[in-house]
């Protein structure tokens, strides 16, 4: 990774996206010295523009900014910075600067089938989903529809953990079932979109 701080008067903007939601939580400006003490730290430092000096988000608040991954867009000038919000990020108490809520999507399932993907690419000893991934589509297929059973049998029932649970074991095998069919999650979701229009 190599920032052009030579544009911009060494400054360059970061969008602090939140890792798990996806979710854009503000913006702020980088240069060296706060990119090299944001790695060094864990903790995102930005350069303030009006306190003309460091500053990590949190210092004052405790509503740090944990690093997670940091990338550098194609133009070299500007920074996406996945962090986990120890807290409201917005200095009015907002989860973000935009007074959005800082919500799950279906982010996670996304992150989930990164994670089966991967298992297929580069299976790894004693991994359940490679397990599934070796005794092949027509197996993974029936545990599908076991689960799809066993959230039915509990969708009657009185025990709603229960059928948080089976629900979520049905999402799990489904989205290794798309990952063995080679079918990605968006492309369902897309076909979700076209049907709501």
């Amino acid at each position: 990774m190599q920032p052009d701080f030579n544009k911009e008067n060494g400054l360059l903007p970061a969008i602090i996206q939140d890792y798990r939601t996806g979710k854009v939580l503000m913006l702020g400006y980088m240069n060296e010295e706060s990119l090299a003490k944001t790695k060094e730290t864990g903790k995102i430092t930005f350069y303030s523009r009006s306190k003309k000096r460091l500053w990590t988000k949190g210092e004052e608040s405790g509503n740090f900014l944990q690093l997670k991954e940091i990338k550098l867009d194609c133009d070299n000038d500007t920074f996406l910075i996945k962090a986990d919000p120890l807290g409201p990020v917005c200095h009015k108490g907002t989860d973000t600067c935009w007074d959005e809520k800082n919500e799950e999507t279906f982010s996670f399932l996304h992150q989930l089938e990164d994670v089966i993907q991967d298992r297929k690419k580069n299976p790894k000893e004693g991994s359940y989903t490679n397990q599934l991934f070796n005794k092949g589509l027509n197996k993974i297929a029936q545990k599908v529809g076991e689960e799809a059973v066993e959230v039915v049998i509990e969708a009657k029932d009185t025990n709603d953990e229960l059928f948080k649970n089976e629900s979520a074991d049905l999402l799990f095998h489904l989205l290794v079932l798309f990952t063995e069919k080679g079918i990605p999650l968006n492309e369902v979701i897309k076909i979700l979109r076209e049907r709501h229009k």
